[in-house]
């Protein structure tokens, strides 16, 4: 079923369009080599080039262009063998050359696609536009002087791609599932971190609505959302305004917004600038860029297994099913904590104790898997101690606690708090002895027929041997001794 709102007058119909801006992880900027750490004292990290002082040329840094194939090659985009640098003109204070070095006419990467997967479990193709190189610009820090505004100028020339995606998405659920899925293929390329709270990944947001069937009507972009939930937010917002504004017989204008998530609203900041807006032309001092054919090939033989395939790997190689694998591939790191406990072991127990135990305990303490209290080891060896039937899964669920508690290796905690799993069937059948002859009572309720007390006797059977009674022996003591 779509997603639409309901307006006073019916049900209208969203169209969202993401431009993703993503920095490359490089050493050096894009057409400098000053440095691109994040959390640098302002304005330590800046050439003559990013100063734009007079005379100073860029010269292309090829890692950079290197990483944007890779993006190109994981988004299983087109990539542009000829590609050529624009000049973007416009003034910002933090922008010292008064231009911006980007693509516009000839992008390095072309149209590609991204799959996402909903809540629900369908899936949708995503188109992606194209893919340019860019550089970033500085910033302007207006909270440090009380009638001054500075000027940082670290970020000044560093390497961006633009990510535009095709106006596909109908529902802010699918935009936060585009967002999270194009983030988790950069981290697995390892050309972007992701990390949208540092300004390494941040959204410009198109948003426009429409009764169903018609043509688009005229969108607003809202500018450099950094999160996922706020991205989400701001269309809900933006939305519900353009509605309103239909509703009452006005139109909608072109223009550029702004989201604040304190208020849950847009506002506005400036009109929407069209191309010739920026009078781009080709940059003077940079030679189109063209790209051989054996170095993109290399590049693609270089890439690591991606998001998709390995989920589907998961599925048939594992066993599990299609939304547990996708949790897993989410974050590489979990994927390989998830393969390094599943080896030679039930991979489907060891993903149900990852994304259920485990998580729950890293959502609890606020650690990630790369900084988990339990390592990938050590839950294999908690594993192995179910398999052979060292212990049951009752007290496997309670040295699981102990583990994230102590970081102890589970056959330590076993050992010394005595919960080895008691297979003697002697001290078993002696055990169902006992509870039989104290409940007298539901022994003939049983016996007349009440097959479901059977549970009960059970339990009692476990309670006198503190939970460390084996479960099935258990059970085929009780049909024995009720028989």
């Amino acid at each position: 079923m779509s997603y639409t709102i309901e307006g006073a007058t019916g049900a209208w119909e969203l169209v969202i369009g993401l431009e993703v801006h993503a920095q490359v992880i490089s050493q050096s900027k894009l057409f400098s080599g000053a440095a691109t750490a994040f959390g640098a004292e302002p304005n330590s990290q800046v050439s003559l080039v990013d100063a734009a002082l007079p005379g100073m040329l860029p010269v292309l840094n090829r890692e950079c262009v290197a990483q944007a194939v890779r993006t190109g090659l994981g988004l299983k985009a087109h990539i542009n063998p000829v590609s050529r640098f624009d000049r973007k003109n416009y003034f910002y204070a933090d922008l010292p050359q008064g231009y911006q070095i980007s693509q516009f006419a000839h992008p390095i990467v072309g149209s590609g696609t991204i799959e996402i997967e909903l809540q629900d479990g369908s899936t949708r193709q995503i188109g992606v536009t194209r893919l340019h190189l860019e550089q970033d610009a500085g910033k302007s820090l207006h909270d440090q002087d009380p009638t001054r505004s500075f000027i940082d100028l670290n970020r000044s020339g560093v390497a961006l791609m633009e990510i535009v995606s095709e106006p596909d998405m109908r529902s802010p659920e699918e935009a936060g599932a585009y967002l999270r899925k194009l983030r988790t293929i950069l981290r697995y390329l390892g050309t972007c971190d992701g990390n949208m709270e540092e300004g390494s990944m941040r959204a410009d947001v198109n948003v426009s609505v429409r009764r169903a069937g018609e043509p688009f009507r005229t969108r607003c972009e809202i500018k450099n959302v950094n999160s996922i939930r706020y991205v989400m937010q701001a269309i809900e917002a933006e939305a519900k305004r353009q509605i309103a504004l239909w509703e009452e017989g006005g139109e909608v204008d072109q223009e550029t917004r702004l989201f604040d998530p304190s208020r849950g609203e847009t506002r506005s900041m400036r009109s929407k600038e069209d191309a010739h807006d920026y009078r781009y032309f080709p940059d003077p001092d940079l030679l189109p860029l063209v790209l051989d054919e054996d170095w993109i090939e290399g590049l693609k033989a270089s890439l690591p297994e991606l998001p998709d395939e390995k989920s589907a790997r998961f599925v048939s190689e594992y066993g599990l099913t299609r939304y547990d694998a996708g949790v897993l591939v989410a974050e590489q790191a979990s994927a390989h904590f998830f393969e390094t406990v599943a080896k030679g072991r039930d991979a489907r127990l060891a993903a149900n104790y990852i994304t259920g135990d485990l998580f729950a305990v890293l959502n609890r303490t606020g650690r990630s898997i790369t900084d988990s209290p339990i390592s990938a080891e050590a839950l294999g060896g908690l594993l192995d101690l179910l398999a052979d039937n060292t212990i049951n899964g009752r007290i496997a669920k309670e040295v699981f606690e102990a583990m994230a508690e102590t970081g102890e290796h589970p056959a330590d905690i076993v050992e010394a708090r005595g919960l080895r799993q008691v297979t003697d069937t002697g001290a078993i059948d002696t055990a169902v002895a006992q509870v039989l002859e104290a409940n007298p009572d539901k022994l003939a309720e049983y016996r007349s027929g009440k097959d479901k007390l059977f549970g009960f006797f059970v339990g009692q059977v476990m309670k006198a041997m503190q939970g460390k009674g084996n479960p099935a022996l258990v059970n085929e003591a009780l049909k024995k001794a009720l028989g």
